[in-house]
């Protein structure tokens, strides 16, 4: 049951917005004590596991029930909001996930060297929890030149796999609790700015709601009018994105410098976009939020071809060549696999004489 009460007792508190050394007064008990559970590193008598089950208003099997395994479930289709559940070519691409996820895991235990999980945090908005991310990571208010690789130093490993276009889903987020290690599923036929974005997305499922289950990430949840279908956390996660990929003081200090703060036309959102590294529609949103482009020109600019305007303008799409319809492992996956051949290397067969 390793890393399955811990969690759990974790996540009971937050939702009631506890810190531990509340939680610990509230029972009785030290923070110490709370801690080393949480932890999964002290099990708990059953007359303390009642208390604390009582406190919290849930009944006793809620943490002595064991958790399905995660994959079971992401390859169910449960994530996936609708009653058809998963095409054969989701399965497909789920199951090469499953795969990666394996040997990634299984590199790590020979290299000996694991990711350490970022924090957990809890009871904030997305804009805030932007903020707090990009200040515990010294990041300012820049653009993120690396978004993947980003998010793997910081414990949430990506695979970025062409998906098939009549597929059911446009990425993927697992956090396995019992290895205590995350991962996400980019689709790298998209372009690479959406992908950028996505990796955002994904991040902040792994920063705010790792506990809460895999998710599948449908086609269209990209699409604004679909997103109020899916689960609350899609459109927390779409905020989070905007904000942690485009801090709204640096697009308002660009717009100031370089546009004298007026309203932006196409070019201008062209040129935004291509600084921040995201696609053209989620800087047009950005924008239209921050008040820069009327609903009007919203409304005409979302209809046009970004792509053919930029190369006129600019010679190349921004990043076009980076990954599009490619399978990419991560650099730390590649340096794990060369470390597993250089250990077989030095390991000599003893089976010969």
């Amino acid at each position: 049951m390793h890393g399955v009460l811990g969690s759990k007792l974790r996540k009971a508190r937050t939702d009631l917005g506890l810190s531990q050394a509340a939680f610990a007064r509230a029972l009785g008990f030290s923070s110490e004590f709370i801690s080393l559970l949480e932890a999964d590193k002290r099990a708990p008598s059953l007359t303390t596991l009642n208390k604390i089950a009582a406190y919290l208003k849930k009944d006793l099997h809620y943490f002595l029930q064991e958790k399905e395994d995660a994959f079971n479930i992401l390859l169910r289709g449960d994530a996936l909001k609708g009653p058809e559940g998963l095409d054969a070519a989701s399965q497909a691409v789920l199951q090469r996930f499953k795969r990666y996820c394996d040997d990634y895991l299984r590199l790590e235990r020979r290299a000996n060297s694991r990711l350490p999980l970022a924090p957990l945090y809890t009871n904030i908005s997305p804009e805030r929890l932007a903020e707090e991310e990009r200040r515990r990571l010294g990041l300012g208010d820049e653009p993120i030149r690396d978004i993947f690789a980003l998010s793997e130093l910081n414990g949430c490993r990506i695979l970025r796999l062409p998906i098939p276009s009549g597929a059911k889903l446009s990425g993927a987020f697992i956090f396995l609790e019992d290895r205590e290690a995350a991962f996400a599923l980019i689709n790298s036929a998209d372009t690479p700015g959406r992908q950028a974005f996505t990796a955002a997305h994904e991040y902040c499922h792994y920063l705010k709601d790792r506990h809460e289950g895999p998710v599948i990430e449908n086609p269209d949840f990209f699409i604004d009018e679909y997103v109020s279908l899916y689960h609350p956390r899609e459109k927390f996660a779409q905020t989070f994105a905007a904000s942690f990929l485009m801090p709204a003081s640096k697009v308002r200090a660009i717009i100031e410098k370089e546009f004298g703060g007026r309203r932006l036309n196409f070019d201008h959102v062209l040129y935004l976009k291509r600084y921040f590294g995201v696609s053209f529609a989620a800087m047009l949103h950005r924008v239209r939020e921050m008040g820069f482009v009327t609903a009007a020109q919203f409304e005409d600019y979302i209809k046009r071809d970004p792509d053919s305007r930029e190369r006129e303008l600019f010679g190349a799409r921004g990043g076009e060549r980076a990954s599009a319809g490619r399978t990419v492992f991560s650099d730390r996956y590649k340096l794990l696999q060369l470390e597993g051949m250089r250990q077989k290397r030095r390991i000599p067969n003893r089976g010969k004489r």
